[in-house]
C-alpha cells in the first residue's frame, strides 16, 4: 500500500472531494503544503472553501481531470470501477488509497493518534476529548463525524503532534488506522448488511485493538460482555471505564439537574491508590457519563493536564444533531438527535424524560432497510417509551429495499404494544399533524440519521 509522508508533499487527487470527510482530509493535506486537486458532481460551500485554500476543483467527473503529474488518487466506497477518473488512475498506474486508508496514513504522521470507536457515542466522545485537549493547550488536529461549534465544523487543524479521529467499524474501515490511543465505547449488533453477526463484529473490534503498539493504550468499557476476550494477548496497556468497582475510571453518585444534565463523582485509579473528583456535564443523559469517562481516560493516557478535564467537559455543550436544541414555537420545544439504533433511541428518550415537558413526541425516520428489518422489535420497544410516535418513510441511504420492509411494519408493532403511532409518507403531512396536535409544554424529538431534522426546522420556520 502507498505510504504517505507528511514531510514530503506530493500531488493528490480526490475523487468526490466535496464530501464532508474527503474535504476535511484534503484541507489537512493543503495545510501540509500538498498540491490538492479533486472533483465532485456539484459545487458546494466545501468545494468553494477548498478552492480558496488553493485546491484545483473540477465540477463533473471526467478522465481528463486526472493529470499526468498526479502522485496519489483517493476515492470513497461510493466510487465505482467504471468511474472515468477511477479508470484513468488505473490506466496510468497511479497509486490509489481509499478515504479510510488515507486517514490512516495521515494519522500515522502524528506522535499521538486518538481513535474513538464503538457502536454508539463516537462523535460525542471525540468531541469531549477534543475539548479537553484544547483546554490543556495541546492544539490537536481533529476530524469528527458531526458539527462541533467550538471548532467551527467537523475539522480542526492544529500545529502539534496530536491527532483525534472517529474510528468507524463499518466495512472494517478502522483497520486502516494507526492509533496510539484507542477507545472502544461499546459493542452491539449494527451494520448487519456488512457483518455476519455479533461475533463477526467483536472480531472486527479485536483486530482494531491489536493495531495498538506496545507503548499504546486501549481504553475499553468494562461493561462490554466478556471484554477480556478482546484484550487477551494485547501488548499495550489496557484501561477500563464504567460504573463497576473494578473499573480504572468509574462513576458514582450520578445525579441530574432540572434540565437532565449529569453530575457524578469520578474515581480514578492511580499507582498510589485512588483519586476522586466531581464532574459536571453540560449535556443530558446517563450515556454521556460513560462517554465522559472514556474521554477522561484518553486524555490522561495522552498526558493532558488534569486541570483541563473539568473545564473541558463543562465547556462541551454537545455536537450537532446530538440532543441538539433547535428552538421553541408556541410553547413547544424541538430537539433533534442522530439516534438511529434502538439502543441510541432508548438513551435519547431516557435523557428526554428528564427534560422539562408535558408530552414527549418522537418523530422517527428509520435509517436503511436492513437495519429496520434486523431491529424491528427493538425499535418498537424503544419508541414505546414516548407518549406520541410519528413515523416517516425509511431513509434508504446506500440501500435498495430488497428485504421487503417499511415503516408501516413498525407502526403495526407499536400498535400491538398499545402505543398508538401514526405513519406519514410525506414530510408536509407529518408537519401538519404536529402543528394540529402539539400543545404548549410538549417536547418534540426529531430522531434519525437521515434528513428528519428538516421537519423540526420547518416547524420553527427555519
Amino acid at each position: 500500500m502507498y505510504e504517505l509522508d507528511l514531510n514530503k508533499p506530493v500531488k493528490v487527487f480526490f475523487c468526490g472531494i466535496g464530501g464532508i470527510s474527503m474535504s476535511g482530509l484534503a484541507e489537512i493535506l493543503l495545510s501540509k503544503r500538498f498540491k490538492v486537486a479533486g472533483s465532485d458532481i456539484r459545487d458546494s460551500e466545501l468545494t468553494e472553501r477548498l478552492e480558496k485554500l488553493g485546491a484545483e476543483i473540477h465540477i463533473g467527473q471526467e478522465a481528463s481531470n486526472v493529470s499526468d503529474d498526479t502522485d496519489l488518487f483517493v476515492y470513497t466506497a461510493a466510487i465505482s470501477p467504471d468511474n472515468p477518473e477511477f479508470s484513468k488512475a488505473v490506466e496510468k498506474n497511479i497509486p490509489m488509497l481509499t478515504r479510510a486508508e488515507l486517514l490512516g496514513e495521515i494519522m500515522h504522521g502524528y506522535g499521538t493518534a486518538v481513535c474513538v470507536s464503538g457502536t454508539h457515542g463516537k462523535t460525542t466522545t471525540t468531541s469531549m476529548v477534543t475539548e479537553i485537549f484544547i483546554k490543556a493547550g495541546m492544539d490537536p488536529t481533529v476530524t469528527v463525524g458531526g458539527m462541533l461549534k467550538d471548532i467551527g465544523g467537523n475539522l480542526r487543524i492544529g500545529s502539534s503532534g496530536n491527532f483525534i479521529a472517529e474510528a468507524c467499524e463499518y466495512t472494517n474501515s478502522f483497520h486502516s488506522f494507526f492509533p496510539t490511543i484507542a477507545l472502544i465505547l461499546n459493542i452491539e449488533e449494527d451494520h448487519m448488511d456488512f457483518f455476519k453477526d455479533i461475533n463477526d463484529i467483536r472480531a472486527s473490534f479485536k483486530k482494531f485493538a491489536s493495531l495498538l503498539p506496545a507503548d499504546g493504550t486501549l481504553v475499553i468499557n468494562s461493561g462490554i460482555e466478556a471484554y477480556t476476550e478482546l484484550t487477551e494477548g494485547l501488548e499495550c496497556r489496557v484501561v477500563t471505564f464504567g460504573t463497576d468497582e473494578g473499573a480504572d475510571y468509574r462513576a458514582t453518585d450520578i445525579s441530574f439537574d432540572d434540565r437532565g444534565l449529569c453530575s457524578y463523582t469520578l474515581h480514578r485509579k492511580t499507582p498510589d491508590g485512588e483519586e476522586t473528583e466531581k464532574i459536571k456535564l453540560s449535556v443530558p443523559g446517563e450515556h454521556n457519563v460513560y462517554n465522559s469517562l472514556a474521554a477522561i481516560a484518553a486524555a490522561d493516557a495522552a498526558g493532558a493536564d488534569k486541570s483541563a478535564i473539568v473545564p473541558g467537559l463543562e465547556s462541551f455543550k454537545g455536537a450537532g444533531r446530538r440532543f441538539e436544541y433547535k428552538g421553541e414555537i408556541g410553547g413547544v420545544t424541538v430537539i433533534d438527535d442522530y439516534a438511529h439504533h434502538p439502543s441510541e433511541i432508548k438513551a435519547t428518550l431516557l435523557a428526554a424524560e428528564r427534560y422539562p415537558h408535558k408530552r414527549l413526541w418522537v418523530v422517527f425516520q428509520p435509517h436503511t432497510y436492513t437495519r429496520t428489518k434486523a431491529f424491528l422489535d427493538d425499535f418498537a420497544k424503544a419508541l414505546s417509551m414516548a407518549d406520541e410516535v410519528v413515523l416517516l418513510d425509511i431513509y434508504a441511504a446506500r440501500e435498495k429495499n430488497t428485504v421487503g420492509i417499511s415503516s408501516a411494519d413498525l407502526k403495526d408493532k407499536l400498535d400491538k404494544k398499545g402505543r398508538k403511532a401514526v405513519y406519514f409518507k410525506y414530510f408536509d403531512d407529518a408537519e401538519a399533524y404536529l402543528l394540529q396536535h402539539c400543545t404548549a409544554g410538549d417536547l418534540v424529538l426529531t430522531v434519525g440519521a437521515g434528513d428528519v431534522y428538516r421537519i423540526g426546522e420547518h416547524l420553527l420556520g427555519k
